[in-house]
């Protein structure tokens, strides 16, 4: 069985579309009242926030892991920002900070394994690192497409979503 050959520019085109969907997503809840924003709507996370909160929760978890070596382990539910707008400077910053770490990565970087502390059992994994490199974009989009049917389901709408409609392409 041959090899597979990493290639990092689909990491750096969805380092783009993660800050792209983030930058239309807070714009959007900024127009939206607190109490909304932090109203238990029956979703995973509870709230708008708190589904925001979870998704820079994993990806600071992931990036102190991948870019820094590290990792604080810390209670998957647990809101560091409870301010809207602390939050959202925080979200702009780790945003820019994935773009310019996916420009850097290699393929060997990629095609090597990653040993690293699961915060669900606290076991330790190695995972090929393009897996999770993967997870971390796959975990973004996934709970992102919660919060435009939590929008939706408020009367909001978020508008395109869609990969091709990256502003690089249009």
């Amino acid at each position: 069985m041959s090899q597979p050959i990493f290639i990092p520019e689909p990491y750096i085109m969805l380092a783009e579309y993660n800050q792209w969907m983030n930058q239309r997503l807070y714009a959007l809840i900024t127009t939206i009242p607190d109490e909304l924003r932090r109203r238990d709507l029956g979703a995973y996370f509870k709230s708008i926030h708190g589904t925001l909160s979870h998704i820079l929760y994993g990806d600071l978890a992931w990036m102190e892991r991948l870019a820094l070596g590290q990792y604080t382990l810390q209670k998957i539910d647990q809101h560091r920002f409870d301010d809207f707008e602390e939050l959202r400077a925080e979200r702009v910053k780790v945003d820019t900070w994935i773009l310019a770490w996916a420009q850097t990565l290699t393929a060997e970087q990629l095609a090597a394994d990653f040993t690293y502390i699961s915060n669900v059992d606290g076991g330790t994994r190695v995972r090929p690192t393009w897996a999770l490199v993967s997870h971390l974009f796959n975990h973004q989009t996934h709970h992102r497409g919660q919060l435009t049917t939590i929008l939706h389901q408020q009367g909001y709408d978020v508008g395109v979503t869609d990969i091709p409609w990256l502003p690089r392409w249009v």
